[in-house]
């Protein structure tokens, strides 16, 4: 497979970033404000933690990051098609977002490390 154009590698570099990015806001977003499991928050916004040490990394561009990124990353996609399934009002409907987000930010990890490929 021939590698990607610079600018679809960029395209795919910034997707990748803003994507992981958007998912760990919305991570601490959704059990702190948005959908909370409990009225006034819960330690589940601690599911952010990963994703949050993971942002340093993909900003610079680390192959070895980017690499764990794609596997933790689709564990907060099916999280969110779960609870999306599950639970209804406005809790689905951020559980949706989450899904949709890390979805993205997905296939954009595996685009960016599709075009390195060496």
């Amino acid at each position: 497979m021939p590698p990607l154009p610079a600018r679809a590698l960029h395209a795919s570099a910034r997707t990748a970033f803003a994507g992981l990015l958007a998912l760990t806001v919305l991570a601490v977003l959704w059990e702190l404000v948005l959908a909370p499991a409990r009225p006034g928050g819960t330690w589940l916004a601690l599911k952010a933690v990963p994703l949050a040490v993971l942002l340093p990394g993909v900003a610079r561009g680390s192959r070895r990051v980017r690499q764990v990124a794609t596997l933790i990353v689709p564990w907060y996609a099916a999280e969110g098609i779960v609870r999306a399934m599950t639970e209804a009002g406005r809790h689905a409907l951020v559980a949706g977002m989450s899904a949709a987000l890390a979805l993205v930010t997905f296939v954009a990890l595996l685009a960016w490390l599709r075009s390195t490929v060496a």
